[in-house]
């Protein structure tokens, strides 16, 4: 899709929630509403930040300091280089000017982060097909209880990537494939599906490493969930298990499976339901968890900023309420994104939620052009708060 502005996409979705990307400004056309082959038909509309709901009340300077990160990612690819499979999202030479701008501008100074946005970007409705509704889930990081030693109550290993898992990028074969990967292994010279859940979980994992043991297969299955965690070690310090790789297969709700048998409703479907279902079934519990054949492996890293997430898909870490999980064949990472929906609070009412986020990571379950997965923070009451649709998606 051809920019003809010389502003980056800001996008915004409507009904459920609504979504805006911010398009670069380079000497470029507009993008017009073109068909996507990946997703039926991505249509971006012309809008103004005037359109946009407390957009000069709300606190942009979160979303700036991630914005600043992801200048950083982007600065290391080579300047012709796309960003990303987002055809509007054009190619890193066009998100120089941006970041360069975005270096003079001051962390602290909320009237200049908003003047900095709304010069460097033109915001765009988004809409995928017919529809102008939108799903948003969220995400958190789990703080889990481990050991580097198998004893006790820490018997379930977090694996490290397996020697002989191999991941392909299919982007660099086709271009119309760019972003989606396949993951499984060389078995007598043909390529292989890896082993599912249900296979790790009978058998084990011989070619990889256990790193930690964690004290509750349950806490290990939602953090493969979230893709990384923070592990606090029985001498007290804290690290975090990051994402490092996955098996290839797809991803399955299990609060869907629930649901589908009749177990649970929709409306009672949340992690903390889950949990108690499992307690409550401890015969049923591993038949349920292998229904979701994709399994995580993780690496050990030390937690520098606590005050940061994990790195995302683009690399950087993960600010709290303004980093976004987005399909990166619709959306390029680094673009900002404003979003207006609800979210809910730890009364479980919700409230209005109008934000500006920066797309810095990805999701197995996160497909579409109005999809979108939302970082909430770290422990329990992100847990809470995040928006736990992903559940039963």
């Amino acid at each position: 899709m051809a920019l003809r502005t010389r502003k980056l996409p800001l996008a915004r979705n409507l009904c459920f929630a609504a979504l805006v990307a911010l398009v670069s400004c380079t000497p470029r056309e507009a993008p017009p509403e073109a068909p996507s082959e990946e997703f039926g038909d991505l249509r971006l509309t012309r809008a103004a930040f005037s359109e946009l709901t407390n957009w000069f009340e709300t606190d942009t300077g979160e979303a700036f300091a991630a914005f600043l990160r992801s200048c950083g990612a982007i600065s290391a690819m080579p300047e012709d280089a796309p960003m990303t499979g987002a055809d509007y999202g054009g190619t890193v030479s066009e998100w120089t000017h941006a970041c360069s701008a975005a270096a003079n501008v001051s962390v602290d100074d909320g009237d200049a982060i908003r003047i900095f946005f709304e010069a460097e970007f033109v915001p765009y409705w988004v809409a995928e097909g017919e529809s102008e509704e939108g799903l948003f889930t969220g995400y958190f990081e789990p703080e889990l209880r481990g050991s580097t030693l198998r004893q006790g109550e820490f018997q379930t290993p977090l694996y490290g990537p397996p020697t002989d898992l191999v991941s392909i990028d299919l982007g660099l074969f086709r271009e119309n494939l760019m972003g989606q990967r396949l993951a499984g292994r060389l078995e007598e010279g043909r390529f292989v599906p890896y082993d599912t859940r249900a296979e790790i979980a009978r058998d084990g994992l011989g070619q990889a490493e256990e790193l930690l043991y964690v004290d509750d297969p349950i806490d290990a299955f939602f953090l493969q969930i979230q893709g990384s965690g923070r592990v606090q070690l029985q001498d007290g310090s804290v690290v975090r298990a990051a994402y490092a790789g996955q098996n290839g297969h797809p991803y399955t709700a299990i609060g869907a499976v629930l649901i589908a048998e009749e177990e649970l409703t929709r409306e009672e479907v949340s992690m903390q339901s889950i949990r108690d279902w499992l307690g409550a079934n401890p015969s049923e519990a591993q038949a349920l968890l292998d229904q979701n054949a994709s399994y995580i492996f993780f690496t050990i890293e030390p937690l520098d900023d606590p005050a940061l997430g994990a790195r995302g898909t683009q690399g950087v870490p993960l600010t709290a309420e303004a980093s976004l999980a987005v399909d990166a064949r619709a959306h390029p990472l680094g673009a900002p994104i404003w979003l207006e929906t609800t979210a809910p609070l730890l009364d479980e009412t919700d409230t209005p939620f109008y934000r500006l986020l920066i797309a810095q990571d990805t999701g197995g379950a996160i497909r579409g052009a109005v999809r979108g997965d939302i970082y909430w923070g770290v422990g329990e009451e992100a847990a809470r708060v995040h928006v736990v649709a992903d559940l039963i998606a």
